[in-house]
């Protein structure tokens, strides 16, 4: 199998943890408490990747022992549990290496994560809310934690749109590969005639603002409407004008957040989302990809990246990649990771011909 540092940079990894470690000892660290948040929190993680690699490490060491063990002694027990160990090491290795292949400036980030509703009606509504849960339970199955900062209810069913953060480092890196547009092929349970339906949701993924950013947004180009919070079914759950939608002028960039208690608070989360949607935004310029901004994704015929079909058979295929399976009802309930590694490995592809070309 070869070994695990042939798919990680060891070296760097240690010289970020020395650094980081220096920024840590330092006797003003505190006397800015988000910075030094920061620089623990980053030792922390690295530490871990470390320790996540080191122990991968042995563990290949130890299952060359266990098969000449079960070699020598014509041990079928043992060569099963070697057999079931390689197996396991194989995935691991695997997600380690697509760990590697997320270089990107934004890589690293927690990311921020919006689901729209397209064409179709309330199946669409139906669809969107379908896919909020696929990714808050792909989140759930890896200890992942998650903030829900915005819901929009439709009338009939599901939902608008919804807003929610992934706090976890390489949270964009992994989902940015799910952004596009995502079509649902089923039989409608909102038509009395069971006829079948199409319908499609648009997925944003953006990289979670960070202090050290920059990204300054005069007063004058944000306009700020304050409303209140509604339930499901449009009702009202709050009595005064907490939530807030915010519109970046220049750019007609919206952000709408509810889910906080107060306005104040839903005014800052709502800053921070819109930062960090034009961080995107000006990285994209900045690399001359202007056509995949987030704002052109239509949502329809002709722009899909997924089909989830459910009838008249059952599969899920990704139309980039080609990565198909049968098994629907598990990937809404989150197991989509071969979907992303699929996914990171062609948008490296396609990166490195660009490149070359």
């Amino acid at each position: 199998m070869g070994t695990v540092r042939e798919v990680t940079d060891l070296d760097t990894l240690r010289t970020q943890i020395a650094d980081l470690e220096q920024q840590s000892g330092a006797p003003d660290l505190w006397d800015d408490p988000e910075h030094a948040q920061q620089v623990t929190s980053k030792l922390s993680r690295a530490n871990s990747e470390l320790e996540r690699v080191e122990t991968m490490d042995q563990r290949i060491d130890d299952l060359e022992v266990l098969v000449e063990m079960a070699q020598e002694e014509n041990d079928a027990d043992t060569l099963a549990e070697a057999e079931k160990e390689l197996t396991d090491l194989h995935k691991a290795v695997g997600e380690l290496e697509v760990r590697t292949l997320l270089a990107g400036e934004y890589d690293q980030r927690e990311a921020v994560v919006t689901i729209r509703a397209g064409a179709g009606g309330v199946d669409a509504a139906d669809f969107a809310e379908m896919l909020m849960r696929m990714y808050l339970r792909w989140a759930e199955r890896h200890g992942y934690p998650t903030k829900v900062m915005d819901t929009s209810y439709a009338e009939e069913a599901g939902l608008k749109s919804a807003t929610f953060e992934v706090n976890v480092p390489y949270a964009y890196g992994n989902l940015s590969v799910e952004a596009g547009t995502h079509r649902l092929v089923r039989i409608s349970p909102f038509d009395n005639q069971g006829r079948r339906q199409t319908s499609f949701a648009a997925v944003e993924v953006v990289p979670l603002i960070e202090q050290t950013d920059s990204i300054e947004i005069p007063d004058n180009e944000l306009k700020i409407d304050v409303f209140r919070s509604s339930g499901p079914g449009g009702q009202s759950v709050n009595t005064t004008d907490s939530a807030v939608r915010m519109t970046h002028i220049p750019t007609g960039t919206v952000v709408s957040m509810q889910n906080e208690k107060s306005q104040i608070q839903n005014r800052a989360a709502a800053l921070r989302v819109m930062q960090s949607r034009l961080l995107l935004i000006r990285q994209q310029e900045e690399a001359a990809e202007k056509k995949e901004l987030a704002g052109d994704i239509k949502a329809s015929w002709g722009d899909q990246m997924r089909s989830y079909v459910l009838h008249p058979y059952q599969m899920v295929k990704d139309l980039r990649t080609e990565h198909e399976v049968g098994k629907t009802d598990a990937v809404f309930d989150g197991d989509i990771d071969d979907f992303m590694e699929a996914g990171i490995r062609w948008k490296r592809s396609l990166e490195k011909a660009n490149a070359q070309g």
